[in-house]
């Protein structure tokens, strides 16, 4: 029998992206459930009310299936293909059958009560006693104390639930890889700046037009964010704005990939999967493992937000009309028109634009600066090692993480551009393996983190290197935070290093931390470099850019609060097949989260990934949440003095050992009070954002 890469590991134990094909999915799964079942039978025969007899042979189950799996799900994202989902959805109920198998598994719950109540819990370390905490109480959410057929039910469910939020993201997809506007008249174009109209090009040769060109077109524009985004920001034809607006506000609601049913069955079934574990709603499901204490929690924080955002995006929106209407603008504002217009006042009320920012963003300066900046603050070296691992695609570069000894200690993948064809949209980070005491190299040593980093920018066109707008250095800026606290974390139990265990209203505090930086005055100089003449970005763009940071921030944080309370109000209070439906509650919140109501017609629920198929269910707060702990958290840096190097090497590392080191091993409050010294404070927050005078008001 030919041998099964994705069952094989390259180059120092790492996956082989380069050779698994869709192919080898099902076999190469099948075979790695049958030694996973095994496994467990034997755990259930001889179980142990003890650590080594219990907790780590857990882990060794679940990393060898979880592994495998993580291969799998990894290049559905990144190189999809008709042929690798079918695989996928053959394998996927057995892949959820066998993990509901083992949370629900009775010898093994009973070992672990046993365990936390035996004279040895008392000689464990506080990580070691937490994650047996928190294994009992996964146990009990996944059903372990229903029987007959209430646990047959729950099982059904959750297959179901896996299945329809694979379709949902491959609907998605789908959607938006059928939509295409090719305009052919320069007029057409008028607005869209040099980059875009490279990447327009590139977008039409890629469909089979080869000698389309940025000065001649044709012009592809697509539902992709490096195309839409400029396209609605700089179009000068407000009918093709408006084309393209509809098309993404419509994406996945109609044809072969219409997500409605879907919508409405994910709801029914989320709430159904909470009641039979003896909760009203999923949203009190969702946060029984999240820092929030409880949905009221969560309601008063977005609710506080919204009050002193609300009042700060409508005068916004009365700016921007007064503004356009000075500019000759006879049409009421619509939707389609506030990116446009808010650019041209952007433009004008600070003197730049975000594409002439462009040429000072170069992706190989920017992560010198990046890497210059973990160093300075973390202690660690970073070094391009490309061709040490297998790849999925010649795009994607390897890097290698050192402590200050020179001593590795992690390492990461980055996948940058754009591939509508294949990659699904958006960024993520996630973890290719995670640092484990158990899977080390037998000498004392824990097998490393290894992360994937993966951005949707602009691709090189034109023999010029992938120039960032300033969005995409901030989403770089993100995912490398939460790299850095799947690489830096300090913890050896697998089952709370990295980002393991830690709450999901607290995992985005590392990843928007990392954000304020691109203010910093002395990190950006250290990467914003003009790509050809090597000048540094002019100290008035600087200051204009810093200046800008708060443009519209009321109306940026109302956005967010909207998809915070529209996510919260459909799993908690809407009853699914009730007289109201996902599009009427989303109407709702619009009343009061929204300055510019939704069109009638707007469907945007039918792409809203995040909650349909990722993992912010009932946890879109999350956003919110953890962007006070980071606001609060880079004020103890913004305290220490953003001058003083060794004041802030010295926070830092502080940080490094706290936040970034400790995972899920603490709780996350206890993980942010242990550097904050206290509990958080929003202050900071409304401070970044301009909004403390609003606040006051209020």
């Amino acid at each position: 029998m030919a041998a099964n890469p994705l069952l094989e590991t390259g180059p120092g134990g790492l996956p082989r992206f380069d050779a698994v094909r869709p192919e080898h999915v099902e076999p190469g799964i099948r075979e790695v459930l049958i030694e996973a079942e095994r496994a467990l039978d034997a755990l259930e025969r001889d179980v142990r009310s003890t650590w080594a007899g219990v907790v780590e042979p857990l882990e060794r189950i679940g990393d060898a299936l979880g592994t495998r799996w993580g291969v799998v799900g990894h290049l559905l994202g990144v190189r999809n293909s008709p042929e690798l989902r079918s695989a996928h959805e053959a394998v996927q109920p057995a892949v959820v059958v066998f993990g509901l198998r083992v949370a629900q598994s009775k010898p093994i719950y009973d070992a672990l009560v046993a365990l936390e109540k035996s004279p040895e819990f008392a000689g464990l370390d506080a990580a070691q006693r937490r994650i047996v905490a928190l294994l009992i109480r996964d146990a009990r959410l996944a059903g372990i104390g229903l029987e007959g057929a209430a646990r047959e039910r729950f099982q059904a469910i959750a297959t179901e639930l896996a299945e329809h939020q694979t379709a949902f993201s491959n609907h998605v997809l789908d959607a938006t890889k059928a939509f295409a506007l090719v305009l052919r008249e320069r007029a057409e174009v008028a607005g869209l700046p040099q980059s875009a109209l490279e990447l327009a090009a590139e977008s039409a040769r890629g469909a089979g037009t080869p000698d389309a060109s940025a000065e001649r077109g044709p012009w592809r524009l697509t539902l992709e964010q490096a195309l839409l985004v400029p396209a609605l920001q700089h179009l000068e034809r407000r009918e093709l704005r408006e084309q393209l607006y509809r098309a993404n506000l419509a994406r996945a609601s109609d044809g072969p990939s219409d997500n409605t049913q879907l919508i409405d069955q994910i709801l029914r079934l989320r709430r159904e999967e909470a009641r039979l574990l003896g909760f009203q709603t999923f949203a009190e499901l969702s946060l029984a493992s999240k820092m929030a204490p409880d949905v009221g929690a969560v309601r008063r924080l977005l609710e506080e937000l919204r009050a002193v955002s609300y009042a700060a995006a409508r005068r916004e929106l009365d700016e921007l009309r007064a503004f356009a209407r000075a500019q000759g603008e006879a049409n009421e504002l619509m939707h389609w028109d506030v990116g446009y217009w808010a650019e041209r006042q952007r433009e004008a009320r600070y003197a730049y634009s975000e594409e002439e920012l462009r040429p000072y963003f170069p992706l190989p300066t920017v992560l010198d600066g990046l890497f210059a900046l973990a160093a300075k603050l973390f202690g660690v070296s970073i070094r391009a090692a490309d061709g040490e691992a297998p790849v999925w695609h010649a795009d994607v570069r390897f890097f290698r993480v050192h402590d200050e000894a020179g001593t590795p200690i992690a390492a990461f993948y980055l996948d940058p551009y754009s591939r509508p064809a294949e990659k699904r949209g958006g960024a993520w980070m996630d973890e290719c393996v995670g640092r484990s005491r158990l899977f080390g190299d037998g000498r004392g040593h824990s097998r490393l983190p290894i992360a994937h980093l993966v951005c949707n920018q602009a691709p090189p066109v034109g023999g010029k290197p992938s120039l960032m707008s300033f969005d995409e250095v901030q989403t770089l800026f993100h995912e490398f935070g939460h790299g850095l606290q799947h690489m830096l974390t300090r913890v050896d139990y697998g089952l709370a290093s990295g980002i393991r265990n830690v709450e999901w209203d607290a995992v985005e505090l590392p990843s928007q931390f990392m954000e304020n930086w691109c203010y910093h005055r002395e990190t950006l100089l250290g990467f914003a470099r003009h790509f050809e003449t090597r000048e540094p970005l002019p100290d008035a763009l600087i200051e204009k850019l810093r200046a800008a940071r708060t443009y519209r921030a009321g109306s940026d944080m109302l956005r967010q609060l909207f998809f915070s309370l529209l996510d919260l109000e459909l799993h908690d209070r809407f009853e699914p097949g009730g007289a109201s439906t996902p599009f009427g509650v989303q109407g709702e919140v619009a009343r009061i989260a929204a300055v510019l109501p939704p069109l009638p017609e707007d469907r945007f629920l039918c792409s809203f990934g995040h909650i349909f198929a990722g993992g912010y269910a009932a946890g879109y707060y999350s956003y919110k949440w953890a962007e006070v702990l980071s606001a609060d958290a880079f004020a103890a840096f913004e305290e220490a003095g953003l001058e003083n190097a060794a004041a802030l090497r010295a926070t830092g590392r502080r940080y490094r050992d706290t936040v970034l080191g400790l995972g899920g091993s603490v709780a996350a409050m206890e993980v942010f009070k242990s550097f904050r010294g206290r509990e958080p404070h929003t202050e900071p927050l409304l401070r970044h954002y301009g909004l403390s005078e609003a606040r006051a008001s209020a």
